[in-house]
């Protein structure tokens, strides 16, 4: 049998231990857990407007079996493709690796396409459209891993081939209604007639003009992949002190104990009170049963 010096000894004990366990946990936690930061973004949809306006188009040989009697003969095509990089990187020596960044493009002879620069030192933020050449593309992405600390990296290869050999025979069909259109202004007819045909005109050439501007994205000299490389300054990140570590790891602990011993307290006393209340129920229905 216990006594009751032996109780209580017990039982602080036992919310010793709970603490401790809690404070060790809790600081476990700070080392394990790496919270989620929403930095300022330097990247996501900043060239989605530019991207619009300015494609960049490559090609390259793609082979396939002679058709027939699936002869060892290769036949060679033109694949056109698009090929988007996207680089967010964040830097805590913003003008150096600004400069290593331009040293990086001129090394590749990339050409830039689109550049913002924005912020006021300390904050500042340079966004960029490259085009490198589809030779160079795969060494200048690796290269823009060591400017800056690289947040995220994505790259995007599109079919286009079937978009080229659209617009191609677009043309074809828009320049046979050229060639058509023209040939009737040397028939007689009405002025009115006349004035809508050159009406007619004017829209075909309109159109192949546009049409013009869209394949001369696909000419061979104008082959390039896309980099979109976006750089944020921010301050380097500091590790967290240890004595850090403890205040906030014990301020967590102590807030949370003193939730758990009151509700031990007061599941206890409830348990207490319920236990009584039945005692003196069961009491009055005996008492009851006498008379």
């Amino acid at each position: 049998m216990l006594t009751f010096k032996q109780k209580l000894r017990r039982v602080t004990l036992t919310f010793i231990t709970i603490f401790v366990v809690m404070f060790l946990c809790r600081i476990t936690y700070g080392y394990l857990y790496k919270s989620r930061q929403y930095e300022e973004s330097g990247g996501g949809d900043f060239l989605s407007g530019v991207m619009k306006h300015r494609k960049n188009y490559a090609s390259e040989k793609v082979k396939a079996f002679n058709p027939q009697n699936n002869a060892p003969d290769m036949i060679s095509g033109n694949q056109k493709y698009e090929k988007v990089a996207n680089v967010r990187a964040k830097s805590s020596q913003f003008s150096e690796d600004e400069k290593l960044l331009h040293r990086t493009i001129k090394k590749f002879d990339a050409i830039v396409q689109y550049e913002q620069q924005s912020g006021n030192s300390g904050n500042r933020q340079v966004q960029m459209l490259i085009g490198v050449s589809p030779e160079k593309f795969d060494s200048f992405y690796q290269a823009t891993q060591g400017i800056g600390e690289i947040k995220s990296t994505e790259i995007t290869k599109t079919d286009k081939t079937s978009e080229y050999r659209k617009l191609n025979a677009q043309k074809v069909s828009l320049e046979n209604s050229l060639v058509y259109f023209n040939e009737l202004k040397k028939k007689e007819g009405k002025i009115e007639d006349f004035i809508q045909l050159h009406n007619q005109i004017y829209e075909v050439e309109k159109e192949l003009q546009g049409l013009g501007v869209e394949l001369g994205n696909f000419a061979e000299e104008n082959e390039f992949c896309t980099v979109q490389f976006a750089m944020y300054e921010g301050a380097a990140v500091k590790g967290i002190a240890f004595i850090t570590r403890v205040k906030v790891a014990l301020e967590w602990t102590i807030k949370y104990y003193a939730v758990l011993v009151a509700a031990i307290f007061f599941t206890a006393g409830g348990a207490w009170f319920l236990l009584k209340l039945w005692e003196l129920v069961n009491g009055w229905i005996l008492s009851l049963k006498k008379d």
